[in-house]
């Protein structure tokens, strides 16, 4: 199998104003003064930011992503974004189902699948979130609820060049708790294995497969370094140039 080159995508939620740009513009220098070249790096500011966020990021070789979509490419929708126009704006990716839209907005598996299914119709990569909370957790259930939101959310025709999965456990994310080593590598393992019943066995064998869930400098070579773990989806340190570059500068020296 050929080596899956990973990806450090930072997600920033909704934070960020004008001064905020600055943040890319030190990322920017810090990989120009010390390109990390065995792994790819995204930043997803809000959408406010997409248009500007382009322009401050030109021949950097950070890729621009987006934090949601509509499932439609226009029409009258007040307040809702398309994917087309997040490519407009420059985006070559979107985050969908991220548990905070599961959980804030309601949405369920098959609205998550057509926003996926968006964000190829526009030529973006759909990044598809997925993750148990700590009730399911307690209750045995973190595989099950998985291997849902995969069935469910995955659509046909995802690949290896179009889709990357995320797996965040809810009771991860902002708390500064992490699951074991083993634990993550239990449920990536899951995921390759579900992926191959859903896309085939070597789309599957390809697929990156994210980390998220309070990923920050001090944790990420130990979290990186996990089987199946191909990159990291990175809420609270990627507010902070620094510590965005410094879990992508875990990757420094190996080989993608």
């Amino acid at each position: 199998m050929t080596a899956i080159r990973p990806l450090v995508a930072g997600n920033w939620k909704m934070n960020g104003l004008s001064p905020s740009l600055a943040e890319l513009r030190a990322l920017k220098a810090h990989v120009k003064r010390k390109p990390i070249l065995s792994a790819d790096l995204m930043v997803c500011p809000p959408a406010t930011l997409l248009a500007r966020a382009s322009d401050v990021l030109v021949g950097s070789g950070i890729a621009l992503g987006a934090q949601d979509c509509h499932p439609l490419r226009s029409g009258a929708h007040t307040g809702d974004v398309s994917a087309e126009m997040l490519a407009d704006c420059g985006a070559t990716a979107v985050i969908v189902g991220h548990s905070e839209r599961r959980i804030d907005h309601g949405e369920i598996d098959a609205l998550v699948n057509a926003k996926a299914r968006a964000a190829h119709r526009a030529g973006l990569t759909a990044i598809i979130c997925v993750g148990e909370t700590e009730k399911d957790r307690h209750g045995g259930a973190t595989l099950a609820v998985v291997g849902r939101q995969l069935k469910g959310s995955v659509p046909q025709g995802s690949e290896a060049t179009n889709t990357v999965i995320a797996y965040e456990p809810v009771w991860a994310i902002g708390t500064g708790l992490t699951p074991t080593a083993a634990d993550i590598a239990y449920v990536h393992g899951f995921v390759r294995s579900e992926l191959g019943r859903l896309v085939g066995e070597e789309e599957a064998r390809q697929l990156r497969i994210l980390y998220g869930g309070s990923v920050k400098p001090a944790n990420a070579s130990e979290i990186l370094s996990v089987e199946d773990v191909n990159g990291a989806l990175v809420g609270g340190a990627s507010l902070r140039a620094d510590d965005l570059y410094a879990i992508l500068s875990t990757y420094c020296g190996r080989t993608a």
